[in-house]
Formats: C-alpha cells, structure tokens, sequence
C-alpha cells in the first residue's frame, strides 16, 4: 500500500511532485444465467440485469443452455415442450420423480454435473456474485461451490410460486423468491432459508391504468364496456389443454376471452375460429393488456403471473399443465393470491369474485430486501473482501 495516500495534511512532499491519485474502483460485476426453455427463465433475467445496471452494478446475463452439448440442449428445450404438451402423465412423473432420490434425479445430476465446467469457466472472469433464474443452474452452481470451484457467491431465484427441489441447492448462499408464500413454503419443506425479494418484471406494469387508453384497447379488441375480459396466457409455447380453458371461458356469463398464443401459431389459428374468442398471437404490449383486462386467467404460474403481480391484476389458475403448473396452482390457491376452480361453475363464480375485487397489488418490501439490492449487497461485499 502506498503510504502517501494516507500521509497527514501536514505531510511534505518535494516540489513539483504530483499527490498520487486513488484509481476509481471498477463497479462489481454480476452474471445472471438463465435458461432458454419457455421464456419465463429469461424475462426475469433480463429483468435483473436491467434493475443491477440502474445501481450501478455491472451485470449481463448468459445461458444455461450454451453450456451444454447441443443434443442436451435439444433435450431440455423439445422434452419440455413434447413432455408437457403431448404426454403430460410423463412430465407429471418427471416432475414429481425430480423431488426424491430417484433415477430420473440422478440423470438431471448428471446433466447438471456435465454443464458444471463451463459455468465455472464464465463465473472465472472477474464476477462477484453469479445469480440464477433457471433451476438446472441451481444445481450446477451449488455444485461448484461445495467443491470449492466457485469462490463467489451463488444466488438461486425462485421464478415459480411454487418451490421444487430443482431450485434448491444446499451450498447455493442465498435462496431468493417472488413472494413470501413460496419462502416460507420452501423453508419448510426443504429447511434451507429463503426470503422473499420481489417480482422481476418491468416497471411498465406497475403504471396507473390509464382509462381512456384502456377503453380504446379494448373497443379494438372487440370487447363491450359491459362485458368482462379475461385474458388468458398459455406461456410462449401455447402448452396445455388450452381449447378446454377458451370454451369455459366462452361459456362464463358476460366474459370475452383474448387469449395470448404465445408463438404457437397453429394454436392462434385454431382458437381464432372459436364464436366469441379473441386469439392473439405473441404481442410487444402486455402491461397495455393487463391493464385493459379485468382478470387474468393462466395455466402455468409463469413470468405472465408475475407481471399480474406487479399489475395488480386479479388471477385465476384454470386447465393448467401438469407438473409445475399444478404445483403452482396449489401454492396460489393456498396463499390466497390465486383461486384454481376445477369445473365451469366454479371457474364461472372466481372469474366474478376475482373481477370484483379490482387492482389488488403485492405489499411493497422495502429497497434493501428488493433482488437487485440484495444482489448488489453481495457483488460489493465480495470486491471489497
């Protein structure tokens, strides 16, 4: 250390010498890996990214997948999709067998022990805290780091309502989660701490609904003033029995369903021939949508439940997926956040309750428990360690 930077005002230097000047610390740096199945994993991602750069945080986020061989990553993108859209019984098993020491556990192990090496090589560049939104990395990273591998600290953030053993890891430091129902939920069942730090969506869904702009969004839509709209998301694949869930919504008194395809085209296509249906297919203008709905209604709990959330907009969990979709549901309807009715009178009697509690926002936790806080909290600690 050189002495002259804490020298005493009276100290002397000889003439004409310039006082040496402290080099400006680097901002900490921040990888956030996520993982290109569905697009939940990534919108929260970036989400994150976005809100570490706004403190000052030098962040950028990578996947998941990029670190594996390409026929895994075709495994975990086509037995997502095939699995949970054409043959849910396996994905229900798949889902459930993931949650005990099982053979379809020690296989994801394996994949995850296989994607291990590359992680640690982009966690080596200089980061000061890696933070995951996709549950495979959860496994990686925690592997890492109980090896000694990973000398930084690893954040797992929860994007389902529901936790799962995939998420959880016992060496991952800390375990993050949208909403203190999934914390206290994941700490009792697997007795590793959580805490809840917020939604990651962005602040455009937070906006005041603007009630000409609603009104004109909706005239377009070819939704009456005094009809009710439900906005349905099936998530960017359009998975799940979706028709079902469109011809009970149809069949609700007063109700408009607009349905959100995602990029599953065919499915657009398909419903758009339905009497009464509005079927879109993937959209830039969601918070604008949210804000014109009067209930969203979901099949899965994904990044569309959470923008809700944060919209403040009333859900209803219908016909969703198995696996993560009815895990999800469960935890909703436990914590109150979400009713899952399971025929057309029920989901015809939580659409008219939910619309008629109006815009019913998450509580606001304070700045230092908020993700990105905590995030940068730890990026800071470890530079400065």
């Amino acid at each position: 250390m050189n002495v002259l930077e804490h020298a005493s005002p009276t100290t002397h230097r000889p003439a004409g010498t310039v006082p040496p000047q402290r080099r400006p610390a680097r901002p900490p740096r921040v990888l956030v890996i996520t993982g290109s199945v569905g697009a939940g994993h990534n919108g929260a991602a970036r989400e994150l990214v976005h809100r570490l750069r706004g403190l000052g945080v030098d962040a950028t986020y990578r996947d998941y997948l990029d670190a594996l061989p390409r026929r895994h990553q075709r495994l975990l993108q086509d037995g997502y999709a095939l699995s949970a859209g054409r043959a849910p019984a396996v994905f229900e098993w798949l889902f459930r067998s993931e949650e005990r020491d099982s053979v379809v556990r020690a296989l994801t192990l394996r994949l995850c022990r296989l994607a291990a090496p590359e992680l640690a090589r982009w966690a080596d560049d200089g980061y000061d805290a890696v933070v995951t939104t996709f549950p495979f990395a959860a496994q990686s990273l925690g592997m890492l780091r109980g090896q000694g591998r990973l000398t930084v600290p690893v954040v797992s953030y929860l994007t389902d309502p529901a936790p799962h053993r995939l998420w959880v890891h016992p060496h991952v430091d800390l375990h993050l989660t949208v909403t203190a129902a999934t914390a206290a939920e994941g700490a009792a069942r697997y007795g590793v701490p959580m805490a809840a730090a917020g939604p990651l969506a962005p602040d455009t869904f937070a906006a005041p609904v603007d009630p000409l702009l609603r009104q004109a969004l909706r005239a377009a839509l070819g939704v009456r003033p005094e009809q009710r709209m439900a906005l349905l998301t099936t998530g960017s694949l359009g998975l799940g029995d979706v028709t079902a869930g469109v011809r009970a919504l149809a069949a609700a008194p007063g109700t408009v369903p607009v349905v959100l395809c995602g990029r599953n085209e065919r499915l657009r296509r398909r419903l758009a021939r339905v009497p009464g249906v509005v079927a879109l297919g993937w959209r830039e203008d969601v918070p604008a949508l949210m804000a014109a709905a009067d209930v969203l209604v979901h099949n899965a709990g994904g990044l569309s439940l959470t923008e809700a959330l944060v919209a403040g907009l009333p859900a209803v969990s219908y016909q969703v997926i198995p696996g993560h979709g009815r895990a999800n549901a469960a935890t909703l309807a436990r914590a109150g956040l979400a009713p899952w009715p399971r025929s057309e009178a029920e989901l015809a009697d939580a659409l008219e309750r939910q619309a008629a509690r109006g815009r019913v926002h998450l509580p606001e936790l304070p700045e230092h428990h908020r993700a990105a806080h905590v995030v940068a909290v730890l990026a800071r600690q470890r530079q400065g360690a």
